[in-house]
């Protein structure tokens, strides 16, 4: 039980990375709240219309798990909430870490995996609204996350921030500018935070998967995966889990002397594979 005792928030953790996150840190003792911003008993088209052309093939294929996860993880004998956020409110999310630390006595952790995924096209071709809500949802999003924990894990004196970034924000992705922009912004978050944080007691790190199997990748062009993951040096997509437990390490008193850095976790996909 690496994690007993700490409280940990995950957000966009309806489905894939987010939803395996979750899970992984509750099996090793933590409480958890389970946050995004749709939640299954109060899901109508408006909102899955709202959040995106993802979010929409969530719905319609039954992906939205958000309840259903807590409810696992109150199985396992851990605390657990699902809460309906939006990481660009910023009222929101501090009236939920504000209810975090009245209802669980803290909060240790943050996973910042709340992130859009469905803004693709070259550079004449993206969409100047989509640009700025990538902008909005994958980099301010998780400033807003950081900004709201920050007190707390200040006060602690120990905190952990892990921050989803994505290979695209260390190569780049062939269409997907806002994508790649985003991620590699969040990299910049993270070093600049973790110079903050260690002060403090908080460490700050990013992971940057590669392909995924998620839910989400699973719906894609099936020619496209084919040729990513060619690139891995595995030959074969990961597992949500296998980013799951690099959260947990990184969680953990077994980091709690690293800080600031981006963890790959891609199969290799950034070395020269042939």
């Amino acid at each position: 039980m690496l994690l007993e005792g700490k409280v940990a928030l995950v957000t966009g953790a309806s489905r894939g990375l987010g939803r395996a996150d979750a899970l992984a840190l509750a099996r090793e003792g933590a409480d958890v709240v389970v946050a995004d911003v749709l939640l299954e008993s109060e899901l109508d088209s408006a909102d899955a219309d709202r959040y995106g052309a993802l979010q929409q093939l969530m719905k319609f294929k039954g992906a939205v798990h958000t309840e259903r996860t807590a409810e696992e993880i109150r199985r396992m004998g851990r605390r657990s909430l699902a809460v309906k956020m939006d990481v660009t409110d910023r009222d929101a999310v501090r009236e939920t870490v504000n209810r975090i630390k009245e209802e669980f006595g803290g909060l240790h952790i943050l996973v910042n995996n709340a992130a859009t995924l469905d803004h693709v096209g070259q550079l004449m071709d993206q969409k100047d609204e989509l640009w700025a809500r990538d902008l909005e949802v994958n980099l301010t999003g998780a400033y807003n996350c950081c900004k709201a924990v920050w007190p707390i894990m200040k006060e602690q004196g120990w905190g952990r921030i892990i921050n989803m970034a994505s290979v695209a924000g260390t190569l780049g992705g062939f269409g997907q500018a806002s994508y790649a922009t985003t991620k590699a912004g969040i990299i910049g978050l993270t070093k600049s935070l973790a110079l903050e944080g260690a002060r403090h007691g908080i460490t700050v790190n990013a992971i940057a998967p590669g392909i995924i199997a998620t839910e989400a990748w699973q719906s894609g062009n099936p020619q496209m995966n084919e040729r990513m993951v060619r690139r891995t040096a595995f030959r074969r997509p990961g597992e949500p889990e296998d980013v799951a437990n690099a959260v947990v390490f990184l969680a953990s008193d077994w980091a709690k002397y690293i800080t600031g850095i981006t963890l790959y976790v891609s199969g290799g996909i950034e070395l020269f594979t042939f």
